[in-house]
């Protein structure tokens, strides 16, 4: 029996790459990473731990607006942050909406410019 022992990446539609890397480069401190091959469609992949995170620029299936106001109620990516309270203190910088994990977990989860939900939990 095969055993799953790792994520290796979560992918997440984007309407405009622009601005979504905007978000996840200036808001999240992420840094893309330079080996995403040349396909069909736009995107950029960012390295997270031994993970990744893909962002795709295509049609998104889903509804962007109506979902759950705190994103632990909705589908998400849970991401592992130090500096907890220094990315938190950007979020307030940028005026961007989050809602603090109801657990008691010094977690917060917040929505890209395209409604995908993440969760920033302190490591």
């Amino acid at each position: 029996m095969s055993e799953i022992v790792s994520l290796l990446h979560a992918s997440l539609l984007v309407a405009d790459l622009a601005r979504a890397r905007a978000f996840y480069e200036g808001v999240l401190g992420l840094s893309p990473s330079p080996s995403r091959p040349r396909m069909s469609f736009e995107g950029v992949w960012y390295p997270v731990g031994e993970g990744q995170i893909h962002l795709i620029q295509l049609p998104n299936p889903d509804p962007v607006s109506g979902r759950p106001e705190h994103g632990g109620r909705d589908r998400h990516t849970a991401l592992g942050v130090m500096h907890w309270d220094a990315l938190r203190a950007r979020l307030d910088a940028a005026a961007i909406a989050y809602t603090l994990s109801r657990s008691g977990r010094r977690a917060l989860f917040v929505r890209d410019p395209d409604g995908n939900a993440l969760e920033l939990m302190e490591v």
